[in-house]
């Protein structure tokens, strides 16, 4: 396993979690990711791409939500847990991410090659 993977892993863990609402997705949109976490997600066409884009939608979005919700990047994670990106609908973890792990998940985006999902 790569370092940058173990890194996700970890960092993924200090992203506290909570349920979104079924069926929303405000935050959803075109966002950048590591070329790492976006060799887990499922191939999508040219085609595909460019139809979201267009749109201003996620390539994994579907029409019950988040179609990779399991292995969606850190940048959708973080949706909700941080008072930076406040979930538009209220919902969030019972308890923000700590600063000093948002620091950390921003750092490892900010250092790693981004593409855009």
């Amino acid at each position: 396993m790569s370092c940058n993977r173990h890194k996700i892993h970890f960092l993924r863990e200090l992203i506290p979690s909570f349920e979104c609402e079924p069926g929303c997705h405000d935050c959803c949109g075109p966002v950048t990711t590591s070329t790492e976490e976006m060799a887990r997600l499922p191939r999508k066409t040219e085609a595909e791409q460019a139809a979201a884009l267009e749109h201003l939608d996620c390539v994994h979005l579907g029409p019950n939500g988040c179609t990779v919700y399991e292995e969606r990047p850190m940048i959708c994670r973080l949706f909700g847990t941080t008072p930076r990106m406040a979930c538009p609908r209220g919902r969030g973890p019972e308890q923000m991410i700590e600063p000093e792990a948002e620091q950390l998940v921003h750092q490892f985006i900010a250092t790693t090659r981004q593409v855009l999902v």
